[in-house]
């Protein structure tokens, strides 16, 4: 299969009960993984319907497409995209990211990225650093959280930024709304975060298999018992890890695409306006507040910290007109 090539193909009986990656897979020539990701990036189609399952079971009779994105760069172009910058120097770039900002490039989000933006903004120095695809980063925001990051220049400031990290030296806190009232309103959250077993696109607190995750959280603000204003401190620095964590908590923050599946109990207690404009806010109301770390070089001690977005101001006060204890 040519890079960026369309396959078209009615399954016959043969095919019928097969994975449809495995199947796909076979009739392209392309890695069964490579398929697998192209399946979840939405580049497969039946019936003219796209589909995102690799599982899916193939139906004889039906058309099945699988229409790649044309190749890109081996490395990502710079683009000039407008940064908040806190702070800058010969070592480190520490920004306030806004939220629908990707990090790093993926399948699916192969250009506008973070990373494109540094590389127009550095010029030279950045490429090659700590790997073609993320360089500079040390660690990330999910694409639809706003705030605080930091981004290593230097070779020195990756390593030390890098271990401070794994040593959980960096002092980070978020500001998330939240559905309902964690009980005890103050405490920590513990849990082992890994794959869901049932959907390999989300995290869960899992029993097999996953990492040690620690959250502290602390209740700022209830809103007539239905959402809570939260304070979340990272212990650790799992993929997802608040919004996994309180969820499985009972308490998935609002907008939260990938972790909020239903309508909570809670919603009930607001006014229909209001509660309809929370269950439509389009992202997680996540935002990273502030980052505290050591200069590598100087060892000067240096804390960031920004205010949420408007959207994010705008959901508070909203929730807060009906009853603020």
């Amino acid at each position: 299969m040519l890079p960026g090539q369309v396959i078209e193909i009615v399954a016959d009986a043969s095919a019928s009960g097969q994975r449809l990656d495995r199947f796909l897979a076979e009739l392209s020539g392309l890695s069964r993984s490579r398929v697998k990701t192209l399946i979840e990036a939405g580049y497969t189609s039946v019936d003219a319907v796209t589909v995102r399952e690799p599982a899916a079971s193939v139906r004889a009779g039906a058309c099945y497409r699988l229409d790649p994105p044309p190749p890109v760069a081996a490395t990502p172009e710079p683009q000039a995209i407008g940064l908040n910058i806190l702070f800058e120097d010969d070592d480190l770039i520490v920004l306030d990211k806004p939220a629908g900002l990707v990090v790093h490039p993926a399948p699916g989000n192969e250009d506008g990225t973070l990373v494109n933006a540094l590389l127009a903004h550095c010029g030279d120095s950045l490429p090659g650093l700590g790997g073609e695809k993320r360089p500079g980063i040390v660690h990330r925001l999910d694409r639809d959280t706003s705030g605080v990051m930091v981004v290593a220049k230097s070779e020195m400031a990756l390593a030390a930024l890098g271990r401070a990290f794994a040593e959980r030296s960096i002092a980070r806190h978020y500001l998330a709304l939240a559905w309902g009232v964690p009980s005890p309103t103050t405490g920590e959250i513990e849990g082992d975060i890994g794959r869901d077993p049932r959907d390999r696109k989300r995290m869960a607190v899992v029993t097999r298999n996953g990492k040690p995750a620690l959250t502290r959280y602390r209740t700022l603000a209830s809103y007539a018992g239905a959402a809570s204003l939260l304070e979340c401190r990272l212990a650790t620095g799992r993929t997802h890890q608040i919004r996994v964590h309180l969820s499985a908590r009972g308490h998935p923050l609002l907008g939260d695409p990938v972790y909020l599946r239903r309508t909570p109990a809670a919603a009930r207690m607001l006014p229909a306006p209001i509660r309809d404009a929370c269950l439509d806010f389009p992202r997680q109301a996540l935002h990273a507040a502030s980052l505290g770390f050591i200069h590598p070089r100087s060892g000067a001690e240096l804390l960031f910290e920004t205010e949420p977005p408007e959207d994010f101001k705008s959901l508070k006060e909203l929730i807060s007109a009906p009853s603020d204890t």
